[in-house]
């Protein structure tokens, strides 16, 4: 019974985010969307600048998604949660640049 009662009153504590916040993280992924469709169907910049942009926008949304719906900042280990991110991210940048940087100088593969 301790823990039914101890779940109802965590729900009804709060339900991580409340109306405002899921409207903002909408409305900004709606123009994060938005952004680089425009830029790609009205050919607006350059075949890099076009790609430089998409990518920003991209990486703009992940952030978005993060904070606004799944609730990174939030609970007694934002902290943590925010540094395992980033430990992550730097993991994974090493492993796409290295084996692109070993795929690109490579010289003894042909």
């Amino acid at each position: 019974m301790g823990n039914s009662h101890g779940a109802s009153s965590h729900d009804q504590h709060g339900s991580h985010g409340s109306l405002k916040s899921y409207t903002i993280g909408f409305v900004l992924s709606i123009i994060l969307t938005i952004i680089p469709i425009t830029i790609v169907m009205n050919s607006m910049l350059s075949k890099t600048a076009t790609l430089i942009v998409i990518l920003a926008m991209a990486i703009l949304q992940f952030a978005v998604q993060l904070i606004f719906f799944m609730h990174l900042r939030e609970g007694e280990n934002a902290r943590w949660n925010m540094m395992a991110l980033l430990l992550g991210m730097v993991i994974l940048l090493t492993i796409v640049a290295g084996s692109i940087w070993i795929m690109t100088y490579n010289a003894v593969a042909h």
